[in-house]
């Protein structure tokens, strides 16, 4: 019962991660296709906030895989890998249950 509670809390976690990278992608599309200005106050915060969120978890990634150029996968990577975590909890939590 204490894990099922302890994977439940994580899930949340991971889901509230995978929303912030969508969110960190989206606003960095808006930015790069000039619909939205850096010179904002608000999104200039918005954007460094959360960069310095996902940087520590985005960061071994770059690492590892190789430079594509312009389009950096690594959030995509990052999404998946949780996604993976949160199966695996998922089927240790319902297994112990």
């Amino acid at each position: 019962m204490l894990f099922l509670t302890i994977f439940q809390i994580v899930s949340y976690l991971i889901d509230i991660i995978v929303f912030v990278v969508i969110v960190q992608f989206v606003l960095g599309l808006l930015i790069a296709f000039n619909v939205v200005n850096m010179h904002n106050q608000f999104v200039s915060a918005l954007y460094t906030a959360l960069n310095a969120i996902l940087d520590p978890m985005l960061r071994p990634i770059r690492k590892i895989m190789p430079n594509t150029g312009a389009i950096d996968f690594s959030p995509m990577v990052l999404i998946i890998g949780l996604k993976i975590l949160q199966i695996i909890f998922g089927n240790l939590a319902m297994a112990g249950y």
